[in-house]
């Protein structure tokens, strides 16, 4: 079982009504919890960590999470309010205003960690709730715990969401180390690492410690490095909706491939094939060029995918 661990929020999405006025619909989202959706609905075996709230939008997520077959017993449900993600779209292009005090999300603590089961496999780390704490502080410790299991991390930055960055900054680095794959936008990569040659920043976080770094460009397509291998696959031509969700569900596929192909093991991993690895970035960018051609998070199903 692949186990995505970060934040589960309700995206508060703009429609416009009557009168040229704008209303906001509530969707499930959250970065990782878009991941653990894509995976269960392209037949990963998925679970999902992170504090629910049984308040009305609390239970939203979790129906969300059983339509998808997603395994939500590790979650604790703290008496606390779901956190919401206002969002603005402009372009298509996605900005978020976040109401995260005292929630559900909010609420893990590093002592409160729960002993993993032997079905999980590989774990997913990512999103906002690297940011806040003291969850954040939770997932860096669970992380570094996991020494038997696969590691991913894609810190999905929101910058106007850190308010201490440079705190924030020490924890992506520390995670990064423990990583065995990190993917990045080609946006956060900049934020992160500063400017300059996308392959050459790459190169520079693989000396950090990955296995494999991957970098997304959008439209452009995504690029793995593994070993001294460089391996790029281009985006698939579609009419953009909107773009919220397509990182996470470029997760998803791409982790569902290297579950599917026996891979998701250190020494698997460390050996992995080019085609392999290719076939795993098709599927990334092939899901996640379903997500962007409809409003919303909203994944592909496996049946959407076949040719």
């Amino acid at each position: 079982m692949i186990l995505c661990c970060g934040e589960a929020l309700i995206d508060m999405i703009p429609r416009p009504i009557a009168d040229g006025k704008t209303a906001f619909v509530p969707h499930p989202g959250g970065a990782v919890f878009n991941t653990a959706i894509a995976l269960g609905r392209l037949g990963a075996s998925a679970g999902f960590y992170c504090g629910l709230s049984d308040d009305l939008f609390g239970r939203m997520l979790v129906r969300a999470l059983e339509e998808a077959a997603v395994d939500t017993t590790l979650c604790p449900r703290p008496a606390a309010p779901t956190t919401l993600a206002f969002v603005e779209l402009t372009d298509g292009q996605a900005k978020y205003a976040f109401y995260d005090e005292n929630t559900a999300l909010r609420s893990l603590t590093p002592t409160a960690l729960p002993p993993l089961p032997d079905r999980v496999n590989a774990l997913f780390f990512g999103g906002i709730s690297l940011v806040a704490e003291p969850c954040g502080s939770a997932y860096e410790a669970l992380m570094t715990r996991s020494v038997d299991q696969v590691t991913m991390l894609d810190p999905n930055i929101r910058p106007g969401f850190i308010t201490h960055e440079h705190a924030y900054r020490a924890r992506i680095e520390r995670m990064i180390a423990l990583a065995d794959i990190v993917k990045l936008s080609d946006e956060d990569l900049h934020w992160l690492c500063g400017s300059g040659d996308s392959d050459r920043l790459a190169q520079g976080l693989m000396a950090q410690g990955p296995t494999i770094v991957v970098i997304t460009q959008g439209a452009k397509g995504a690029t793995a490095w593994c070993r001294e291998e460089t391996v790029h696959v281009p985006g698939r031509a579609v009419q953009v909706v909107d773009t919220v969700g397509a990182g996470d569900t470029f997760n998803a596929g791409f982790l569902a491939a290297l579950n599917g192909a026996g891979v998701l093991n250190r020494s698997a991993l460390r050996e992995i094939s080019t085609g392999t690895l290719r076939h795993a970035l098709e599927l990334g960018t092939r899901a996640a060029a379903v997500t962007v051609s409809r409003a919303g998070a909203n994944p592909p199903w496996r049946h959407e995918l076949v040719d």
